[in-house]
């Protein structure tokens, strides 16, 4: 909760929440004025092709994937929430992925 105190995505500016579980890593574009999510991706999904790839590999993927979805939506800025995970390992591969993807922050 303390992290949504600093952390707020407006309609200009978004914020990117990211989740990873054990085995999976999940991004969401969010506008918190209106308390609506305007794109998403996870590695769950069916397109994912996951065979033969790290976590990592996979985090940094998904996190293209989602900056891709943004850009065709018009969000080129967003606001980095990392939901209380520290910032290395898979975390840090999906935000490098979403900035290889042509998001800022």
């Amino acid at each position: 909760m303390g992290i949504r105190k600093k952390i707020k995505g407006t309609p200009d500016i978004p914020r990117l929440s990211v989740f990873r579980s054990n085995s999976h890593i999940y991004g969401q574009i969010i506008d918190d004025i209106h308390g609506i999510t305007l794109t998403s991706v996870g590695s769950l999904k069916p397109d994912f092709d996951v065979k033969g790839k790290t976590k990592s590999e996979i985090a940094r993927l998904a996190g293209k994937r989602l900056a891709e979805k943004a850009v065709e939506k018009n969000i080129s800025k967003v606001v980095f929430d990392r939901n209380g995970f520290l910032y290395h390992g898979r975390v840090k591969a999906f935000a490098e992925g979403a900035r290889e993807g042509g998001l800022q922050f």
